[in-house]
């Protein structure tokens, strides 16, 4: 049985993924059958370069992806368009959704960066909270006298 997964390269506290096409058995950095794609998590966005063909023709022959090929190959598209693929839609239809989910894609990266403007200009004009003075904040409460029983 063969799996799309990850096969970690790079730096130590750097890695570099490429994603194969490889028996269940072997190990997760050993024998591989071909690689299909790359994925670099430290890049802001991460990068991903897929062959998009040779990814088809293993899912065809049965590959199964890992959760994590399968969560990149949604982020690319690639698995929207493969089900629709699957499903026996035509051409034109296939095209207009993935230009409708392109534009979502955009308008998501649109609002994530307006909500991170709007985190900063609220950061810098918020003021700096003084912190009290420790004696004040320290002191416990003064104990009370007891009140005498002679009346």
């Amino acid at each position: 049985m063969v799996k799309l997964r990850l096969r970690r390269e790079g730096k130590k506290k750097y890695p570099i993924y490429k994603v194969v096409a490889a028996d269940i058995r072997s190990p997760r950095n050993g024998r591989f059958i071909e690689a299909v794609g790359q994925y670099n998590p430290n890049t802001n966005p991460a990068t991903v370069n897929l062959k998009e063909n040779r990814i088809e023709h293993w899912l065809r022959k049965g590959a199964l992806p890992t959760d994590t090929v399968r969560s990149i190959l949604r982020r690319s598209g690639f698995w929207l368009r493969w089900t629709l693929a699957r499903q026996g839609k035509d051409e034109t239809v296939v095209k207009s959704v993935m230009e409708r989910w392109q534009m979502q894609q955009t308008d998501k990266l649109k609002r994530e960066a307006d909500r991170k403007a709007r985190r900063s200009e609220r950061k810098k004009k918020e003021p700096k909270k003084e912190a009290a003075p420790a004696a004040t904040a320290a002191a416990p409460p003064a104990p009370e006298a007891p009140a005498s029983a002679a009346s």
